[in-house]
């Protein structure tokens, strides 16, 4: 890295919510992974100069867009906690890319809760979403603006539980893959950790869970048995963070998440160990 570009990294870990990010994010274009679906993308780049690391953000079982969307689907949709995030990772000198798996597959609207086993096989979290995670971060290595060793991985709920899988280093999308030419590090935002936690799963890049005790989609405790049982098999590289008295999607920004104390607490810490969990495995 050039001195130039050195000073700016200085400057921006100094004062980290000094760049601002674009309003509406730029949409763009790839091919998924599964050798047949064009995704769609939602990219928040800084306004520093890059090139920048990268993340890579998975929508949880709603799908992208806010439920006010009213048949508009674009950037300036996305839902509030998705616009939250790809400005918090562009503001701190990430580009963010959001990726739309459910639009491209006919399903943009997403699923209610409790409809699980009622999901098309097309969007399934743990076989098909993993690749659209994989056509990501291919795409992302096409740009010259992005440091293409230097991509990570963010998921909520169905999201995050496909943001496992993707990392599952015995899987066949991930069996060669390090973090340096895969993923290198992932934040896991309430998934359910059943499949996992009922298999000999080892991540092959660092990974942090943020998991709420009052889940009410969810259970939390396979995801706490499952921390344990991965640290047992000898990777220190996988840790978990329990929030007493928060809710699935504490971090919504939105009021009615907001409204419980649990959640307020949650949010301001999860976001602060996510933005040190980056700043130490992606930055160069």
């Amino acid at each position: 890295m050039t001195s130039r570009f050195a000073v700016l990294w200085v400057l921006m870990l100094a004062l980290p919510c000094a760049v601002q990010a674009a309003e509406s994010p730029l949409e763009v274009s790839f091919a998924s992974a599964d050798g047949h679906t064009r995704l769609r993308g939602y990219v928040f780049e800084p306004t520093v100069p890059g090139p920048w690391p990268a993340v890579v953000m998975m929508h949880g079982r709603s799908g992208a867009y806010s439920s006010a969307a009213k048949g508009v689907f674009n950037g300036s949709t996305l839902s509030l906690r998705h616009r939250q995030w790809g400005r918090f990772w562009a503001e701190r000198g990430y580009l963010a890319l959001h990726v739309d798996s459910f639009g491209p597959r006919g399903f943009t609207q997403g699923f209610p809760i409790g409809s699980y086993s009622r999901r098309p096989l097309e969007v399934n979290e743990q076989t098909v979403r993993p690749l659209d995670a994989y056509g990501a971060l291919a795409y992302l290595r096409t740009r010259d603006d992005v440091l293409k060793d230097r991509i990570g991985l963010q998921g909520w709920s169905n999201g995050a539980m496909a943001a496992l899988a993707t990392l599952d280093a015995v899987a066949p999308w991930a069996s060669a893959s390090t973090p340096a030419n895969g993923f290198r590090a992932a934040l896991l935002f309430y998934p359910s950790c059943l499949i996992q936690a009922a298999s000999d799963y080892r991540p092959y890049a660092p990974a942090i869970m943020f998991i709420a005790s009052e889940d009410e989609e969810v259970r939390p405790l396979p995801c706490s048995q499952l921390a344990e049982q991965v640290r047992g098999r000898g990777v220190d590289h996988f840790e978990m963070v329990w929030y007493d008295g928060a809710t699935h999607s504490f971090d919504d920004p939105g009021k009615r998440r907001q409204s419980v104390e649990g959640n307020r607490k949650a949010r301001e810490d999860s976001m602060r160990r996510a933005e040190a969990f980056f700043m130490r495995h992606l930055r160069p």
